[in-house]
């Protein structure tokens, strides 16, 4: 198992720096990585950021990891709250989008207590193509 750390010492005070960080970690890799997957990267690291700071009483912890064929984030926050998929309504109020967003392009998602309080989400994302996306275009 090949393991490459490159989160900072701290803790990101932004999506955009948290994604500056996840974008770091994927170049730092031997092997090319398809665009489309440093676009997905992204976009889950903007949305698990953005979210435990506006949700979860802000981000206390931030890694990502390439293991193998994945990378591996971990985000942490000061809430013990679980995301969960906001029915949608007539009235098309914003947000509720980003949970089902997250749960549909990563390979695995879990959440976790921690021990201090707060929780930890762990997603990981295939640094190939996912099988279910290769099924999908497979069948037509």
């Amino acid at each position: 198992m090949t393991t490459i750390d490159r989160s900072p010492g701290g803790t990101p005070g932004s999506a955009a720096e948290a994604r500056t960080v996840a974008r770091d970690v994927l170049v730092s890799q031997d092997r090319p990585v398809d665009e489309s997957v440093a676009v997905d990267v992204s976009l889950v690291v903007s949305e698990l950021v953005t979210n435990a700071f506006r949700h979860g009483g802000g981000l206390t912890g931030f890694h990502t990891f390439v293991r193998d064929e994945a990378i591996e984030i971990l985000v942490d926050d000061a809430s013990e709250r679980v995301p969960a998929e906001q029915p949608r309504t007539e009235h098309g109020a914003p947000g509720g989008y980003g949970w089902p967003l997250v749960r549909r392009m990563a390979s695995e998602v879990s959440i976790v207590p921690l021990p201090g309080g707060g929780k930890r989400i762990r997603v990981l994302i295939p640094l190939g193509p996912c099988a279910e996306k290769e099924s999908d275009t497979a069948g037509g």
